[in-house]
């Protein structure tokens, strides 16, 4: 509690400060104060970076299905294309706000803090590339331009690694004027600039093992990358406090308040139940209710419930779970993404040995932050699905875990873009509203109302963006 008030005293100094350089904002307030202190700035763009996991969660988790409606014909479910622009007003705020910790900081000789806020916008960059491609960007903080130019995607992509680079030279600087918080300002690494310098070496792994299908794949800078980030699941980028309570328990309560949310899908409880692989996973007793009839079932994305939904024939996301209980952490990055990372681009350069060590290690890992029972962990390790042997690894199985590993994560929708939606026996939804699946947002009306000819003019969701060609 001393925390949960801690933070809101923080985040409060902050609430309702708009920068002047929102190209989104309508109205300032004259009356409003300009300059928030920077560790009230940096509380609210730490707490920002992780909600805007949630926010895009709350729609990829539909096109990889982890989740599915409980009504027929949801948008998300069946790929019609969305209009996001919640999620695009929020990451382009909290962008705003990590700029002018930046500025900030760089006018008090704050360094620690300009590395962080450089590693944060790299955070909500990281989104916007991944949902949309081309965006606003070099005009779109500077308050001088109501309509800014587009950035093309892969200079966007460019300026991400650049900005993560900056971030760990800022860093690993001495002399900061002002060091980093250590109370509960960050919320996501509580001050050690250690963390942060991990946190920006994993991102940059995630992001370089992005382009796989293209020619700048790297196997060996990824391994590098890897090297220099996680050690274990204490480096977790994730945030602890809330305003209430955990965002995906917020979920689960509204379904248990019969505002349903927060289904199952049929393919994530089969994948999980022993029906898609042959052996029982029992991450799933950690996530997921059981149904009146004692098992667990998913929903078929696209064809909506069976019961009245308020009868518990399917299965929801537990207000126990591991994920969606109310003081459940937030995550932005995690170790076993790390490990998975490191399974991929070891296998890519043929390491075979490596890969097949981190394959085990990201599922071992995994287990154990739930807190699955050894047992079942060690049986699960060992059964003739997982345990293939060094020449028996795939990048199939590769991806299979790390789609278990990384439940509710929007990672797993950029993996399935880069793996063609190969995981195992997945398949497009009933009555779905596209002849093949999704690979992007369109842009939302709040941009397409205010950025006019800017705009690029897409309106298909099925179109590949760079990085998936």
């Amino acid at each position: 509690m001393k925390r949960l008030i801690n933070f809101m005293l923080i985040a409060g100094s902050v609430v309702g400060l708009t920068s002047c350089e929102k190209y989104l904002d309508i109205n300032n307030n004259p009356n409003q104060a300009t300059r928030p202190p920077l560790n009230g700035l940096l509380a609210r763009a730490t707490f920002d970076a992780a909600l805007n996991v949630f926010r895009v969660s709350n729609t990829s988790s539909y096109y990889v299905q982890y989740l599915a409606s409980p009504n027929p014909g949801g948008a998300s479910d069946i790929f019609e294309p969305i209009d996001a622009s919640s999620s695009w007003t929020q990451l382009y705020d909290n962008l705003s706000d990590s700029y002018d910790l930046y500025q900030m900081g760089g006018e008090r000789g704050a360094t620690e803090y300009q590395g962080v806020a450089r590693i944060l916008q790299a955070m909500d960059l990281i989104q916007i590339h991944d949902l949309w491609g081309a965006a606003p960007f070099e005009q779109a903080f500077t308050g001088e331009f109501i309509r800014p130019v587009y950035d093309d995607a892969e200079s966007i992509y460019a300026t991400i690694l650049s900005y993560l680079d900056e971030g760990i030279v800022l860093l690993g600087q001495s002399g900061s004027t002002i060091a980093l918080p250590t109370d509960n300002s960050d919320l996501i690494h509580q001050g050690s600039v250690e963390n942060w310098i991990k946190t920006a070496h994993a991102l940059k792994a995630r992001m370089l093992n992005r382009v796989s299908k293209t020619s700048e794949y790297d196997a060996t800078a990824i391994l590098e990358e890897v090297d220099a980030s996680y050690e274990s699941t204490d480096d977790d980028a994730a945030i602890l406090t809330f305003d209430i309570r955990n965002p995906w328990a917020g979920v689960a309560l509204n379904n248990e308040q019969l505002v349903l949310d927060g289904w199952l899908s049929e393919q994530f409880v089969d994948a999980m139940d022993g029906t898609t692989f042959g052996v029982v996973d029992k991450r799933i007793d950690k996530i997921a209710t059981l149904t009146k009839f004692g098992d667990y079932r998913g929903t078929p994305n696209g064809v909506g419930r069976v019961g009245s939904g308020i009868d518990d024939e399917e299965s929801y996301i537990s207000r126990q779970g591991y994920y969606s209980n109310d003081e459940a952490p937030l995550f932005i990055i995690t170790y076993e993404e790390v490990l998975f990372i490191e399974a991929e681009a070891a296998f890519r350069s043929g390491d075979k040995a490596r890969a097949y060590s981190a394959y085990l290690k990201g599922i071992r890992t995994n287990f154990d932050r739930l807190g699955v029972a050894a047992a079942d962990r060690d049986a699960y390790l060992a059964s003739d699905v997982v345990a293939v042997g060094e020449d028996g690894l795939t990048l199939q199985r590769i991806f299979d875990e790390k789609y278990k590993a990384l439940f509710l994560s929007p990672e797993t929708w950029n993996d399935a873009r880069r793996f063609d939606y190969g995981y195992t026996d997945f398949e497009m939804p009933a009555n779905a509203a596209t002849t093949t699946f999704v690979r992007r947002l369109v842009y939302p009306s709040v941009e397409t109302s205010r950025n006019g000819a800017n705009v690029p003019a897409i309106d298909d969701n099925t179109l590949r963006l760079w990085w998936d060609e």
